[in-house]
């Protein structure tokens, strides 16, 4: 057991010292992992992940025109920035940065109708196939998300997809828009407070056309 009892303030700087020099900074361990980090190839990256960054990009809003072109774009600055990547964070968590920023520019560029908002299609909501007898509650389980979506703020809708469609966590998710987890939290709790709101407002329009 160690004894600081009598110890001078010579012997203790001589004591911090060595403990720092035993010890390196958090930073710089952070430093040698990410210098040893070896990133995935770019192959290993598409196959992993093109799921769910179609997934997500069309839940985010992104037409079926258009999907192409920005899972093209996405893939181009993942081709050219992933030497770069240090493991700092998971590949989902960098690939979902990149991809909110390529939906936006796409959003700037082609800007959705007036008229009304691109529905989702299924694959949007769930990799697997429904059933036959699921099909009619699934397709207007899809238009309401749809509708519901489309009237959401963009930054709300970004929260609410990859939270409940993709099931991301929080932090991650914090991580992925670069804002602090209350601020996720914040938006994601409105976005849901919109959603009851509309659900609700389309049931009841959706009951009285029934009567």
């Amino acid at each position: 057991m160690l004894s600081f009892v009598g110890m001078t303030a010579h012997d203790e700087g001589a004591t911090l010292a060595s403990t720092a020099s035993a010890s390196p900074p958090e930073e710089e361990r952070r430093d040698e992992a990410a210098s040893a980090f070896v990133p995935p190839t770019f192959d290993v990256v598409y196959e992993e992940h093109v799921d769910y960054l179609w997934r997500a990009a069309r839940g985010m809003g992104v037409s079926p025109s258009q999907i192409d072109d920005v899972l093209q774009d996405l893939f181009l600055v993942v081709h050219r920035r992933l030497p770069e990547f240090e493991g700092r964070a998971s590949v989902r968590t960098w690939l979902t940065r990149i991809l909110v920023r390529v939906v936006s520019e796409h959003r700037r560029r082609f800007r959705r109708k007036e008229s009304g908002h691109d529905e989702l299609v299924e694959d949007a909501l769930d990799t697997h196939q429904p059933t036959p007898a699921d099909e009619a509650a699934r397709n207007q389980a899809v238009a309401l998300l749809s509708e519901i979506l489309g009237t959401m703020d963009e930054d709300q809708r970004v929260v609410f997809v990859l939270a409940e469609v993709e099931q991301l966590p929080v932090p991650e998710i914090a991580a992925s828009l670069e804002v602090n987890v209350n601020t996720v939290y914040s938006r994601l709790r409105l976005a849901r407070k919109d959603y009851e709101k509309q659900l609700a407002r389309l049931r009841a329009k959706d009951e009285w056309r029934q009567r």
